[in-house]
């Protein structure tokens, strides 16, 4: 199981070493598993492991506080999905005033080549580093001869002439283009959280439903959408329909995801669920009051059936 391991100073011999995909890698996009390969062939020739260092938080989050949310996967995930793609540990370099105050030169020596011990160092063509961005990859190049690890830069993937990148993916999210989304990712956007306690109404209507908060994910255009979910212990996904919003027939306010599995019976409170939003069926609407929306709940989960089967 790939490790995490928190900050680069004072780190214990096994947890240094090895060639290192250097990003945010939210979202662990199709261009983020170009700079995985790099970093796997540089470490073969290298004869060392491929790990992966990102910032935590998001330097976004840190320069701007107040952003909206944005993130395309929470830190578990970033984990799992760079494990998967190949790397035996992954870095949390923390990202606050003394890192953003480090001139590239800094960085260089101070995180990657006296911190992690790094061998090698796999960017992005896109990379900047160091206070007020001066750092390129270019640059990256010139101080890993300087302080022993060697440096490379990943080809750029397109789509049809357009760079994949997470704000790409954000972009297709927000405008319910779940579909898009998943081309660029080479997987789902998967919505990850405990299962809370609703106000029941779902029930009542005929259609329970487990109520996930969104926290910093991105936020898909509000609507409902064709879902599968997976429970705590399973490997099997389930197919379901989830409503993304506020719900304004019922007066809803706060932002949810609220999600129907079908043909389950079962107490989901307090569980982690994944939720894999797999297509949009139709945007979120007010209707005219329980009858009309639980007719239309209902030819939702056919239009929804009809999709996951299809």
């Amino acid at each position: 199981m790939t490790r995490a391991v928190e900050g680069y100073r004072a780190l214990a011999s096994s947890d240094k070493g090895g060639v290192a995909a250097l990003g945010n890698f939210d979202g662990v996009h199709r261009g983020h598993l170009s700079v995985l390969e790099t970093a796997a062939e540089l470490a073969r020739s290298l004869g060392c492991e491929v790990v992966a260092a990102v910032f935590k938080p998001h330097p976004r989050r840190y320069f701007k506080p107040d952003t909206i949310p944005f993130r395309l996967m929470s830190d578990g995930q970033r984990v799992r999905a760079l494990g998967k793609h190949g790397a035996v540990r992954v870095h949390h370099i923390p990202f606050g005033p003394e890192l953003a105050a480090m001139t590239p030169d800094m960085f260089a020596r101070g995180v990657l080549a006296e911190g992690l011990g790094l061998k090698g160092v796999v960017t992005g063509a896109d990379f900047r580093f160091g206070h007020d961005r001066a750092g390129d990859a270019a640059m990256l190049g010139e101080l890993g001869e300087r302080y022993g690890f060697t440096a490379r830069t990943a080809d750029e993937i397109d789509d049809g002439g357009e760079k994949i990148s997470s704000t790409a993916v954000r972009e297709a999210i927000q405008a319910g283009d779940v579909t898009r989304a998943r081309l660029l990712m080479d997987r789902p956007f998967i919505v990850e959280g405990v299962v809370r306690r609703g106000d029941q109404r779902g029930r009542v209507l005929g259609f329970p439903t487990a109520n996930i908060a969104f926290e910093d994910y991105v936020r898909p255009l509000p609507g409902v959408y064709a879902v599968r979910a997976r429970l705590p212990g399973e490997t099997q996904w389930r197919a379901g329909v989830a409503n993304a919003g506020k719900r304004p027939t019922v007066g809803g306010t706060d932002e949810r995801l609220e999600v129907n599995i079908f043909d389950f019976e079962g107490d989901l409170y307090g569980l982690e669920l994944e939720v894999a939003l797999e297509a949009f069926i139709r945007a979120e609407k007010r209707f005219d009051g329980l009858d009309a929306l639980k007719a239309q709940i209902g030819a939702d989960c056919e239009t929804a059936r009809q999709i996951l089967n299809g």
